[in-house]
């Protein structure tokens, strides 16, 4: 059941899959009113129809289209959440795809940041704005074959950090929440082109991933805080993941 108390207005990236569709789905059970932002219009249609919340076709990497999405929210704005993103292949650095690092930097970083900067006068205005950023445990350690997504992550990381520090005394929290391994709608399945026998083996064996719900319940929590308490930096992992190159496996036979 939804709460109908007014928690204000809320934009969500990345929304139509995922970690970004989960999070939208709880805000508005919050009591928010939610803009779902994201490229997929038909994914957004169908979301508004279950949750009820109001959608804007909007890719990140586009100045127009973000323009237009601070048209939509107006003048003030209670929480953003910077989930657009993703990664993209998982060659090493000796056989990287140049156009693959590129796509990850424009969408995790110059994305988060133009969407940042778009918003963040109607965030400051509403007297009580948060921002939560999704980045990644890929932005605390790199591993093998993931370069491109950890030099986007670790750069998203830097702008939420930097930001923090320019917004010390004004009236916007900035919050990193990073998720560890989690199993949601495409992530692997669109690192790996589609490959679902790469994707599935991401998580073989893996004792419950997360979920995106899970990381929901996250932006959940940090947002509800009272006002005084910013959670700087939350990084989430299952149980069977102690680091980003530590992950119990359970036997798989054949």
């Amino acid at each position: 059941m939804a709460n109908m108390t007014n928690r204000g207005l809320a934009v969500v990236t990345g929304a139509s899959s995922g970690i970004g569709k989960a999070t939208a789905r709880r805000l508005v059970g919050d009591g928010y009113e939610v803009i779902a932002v994201a490229r997929s219009t038909d994914k957004l249609a169908a979301l508004a129809q279950e949750v009820g919340c109001r959608t804007l076709t909007c890719d990140v990497t586009s100045d127009d289209d973000v323009a237009a999405l601070a048209q939509d929210v107006g003048p003030q704005l209670t929480l953003l959440v910077n989930n657009a993103g993703g990664a993209s292949g998982a060659e090493p650095v000796a056989h990287a795809d140049l156009d693959r690092y590129r796509t990850m930097f424009d969408t995790n970083v110059l994305g988060t940041v133009r969407v940042t900067k778009a918003l963040l006068p109607a965030l400051l205005a509403s007297g009580a704005g948060t921002i939560v950023m999704i980045t990644s445990t890929a932005g605390q350690m790199a591993y093998e074959g993931g370069a491109g997504y950890n030099a986007a992550k670790y750069g998203e990381v830097a702008v939420t950090d930097a930001l923090r520090l320019e917004l010390c005394g004004q009236p916007v929290r900035v919050c990193d929440i990073a998720p560890g391994m989690v199993h949601s709608d495409g992530f692997a399945l669109t690192r790996f082109d589609g490959d679902a026998d790469k994707a599935a083996a991401v998580y073989a064996g893996v004792d419950s991933p997360l979920t995106q719900e899970d990381i929901a319940e996250c932006v959940s929590w940090v947002a509800g805080l009272p006002r005084h308490v910013n959670i700087d930096k939350l990084t989430v992992r299952p149980l069977a993941q102690a680091a980003q190159y530590k992950v119990h496996r359970a036997p798989i036979w054949d």
